[in-house]
């Protein structure tokens, strides 16, 4: 006896929020960044055994513009840092980022000077995907798993809040290897 009950056959009642949100999870378009081994079975995921396709993600775009998530795949140098951070900038919101493989998660089996121990210290991460390197079933995993908090996502004022509190500083890793009194030796 509600109000479905009175509708004509082929109307479909949502809200604005759910509607946006599930375009946004329908249509995501990945920008490459493959730095190391990952990037390898995330190629092998776009290839037609896996078919990345079937979730709206054929093409993988070239230009940080055209894109809204960021597979981060394989390791990042300190080189490589601020290229990330400037694509990640370049990125139109509502844009989200995966960190796949251990490497990009936490810095892997390189635990050195050269190498970010976790790109979370670059750009905020909203999926982790572990595994050295991990299979393309993990990574479609992880996709499903970001359509489900995309869906959750607000909109407006509540979700310029949410974004408010997550804020991540890039700090120059010349800052943490730099040494102490590197000025005074040097007089």
């Amino acid at each position: 006896m509600g109000l479905e009950e009175k509708l004509p056959s082929g109307i479909l009642l949502t809200s604005v929020e759910k509607l946006v949100n599930w375009t946004r999870k329908s249509s995501l378009w990945p920008a490459t960044f493959g730095l190391a081994c990952c990037a390898i079975e995330m190629m092998t995921t776009g290839a037609p055994r896996y078919d990345l396709a079937r979730f709206g993600m054929e093409v993988f775009r070239a230009s940080p513009r055209q894109a809204d998530l960021m597979i981060v795949a394989g390791r990042v140098s300190n080189k490589m840092a601020p290229v990330l951070r400037q694509i990640y900038d370049q990125m139109p919101e509502p844009r989200w980022v995966l960190a796949m493989g251990v490497c990009a998660s936490s810095g892997g089996m390189f635990n050195n000077y050269a190498i970010v121990q976790g790109v979370d210290h670059i750009v905020p991460v909203d999926m982790y995907l572990p595994g050295c390197p991990p299979r393309p079933e993990m990574l479609i995993d992880a996709i499903l798993k970001l359509h489900a908090k995309i869906m959750d996502e607000p909109l407006g004022p509540k979700r310029a809040a949410v974004k408010a509190e997550q804020h991540t500083e890039m700090v120059p890793s010349s800052v943490h290897y730099a040494p102490k009194n590197s000025g005074a030796q040097r007089q």
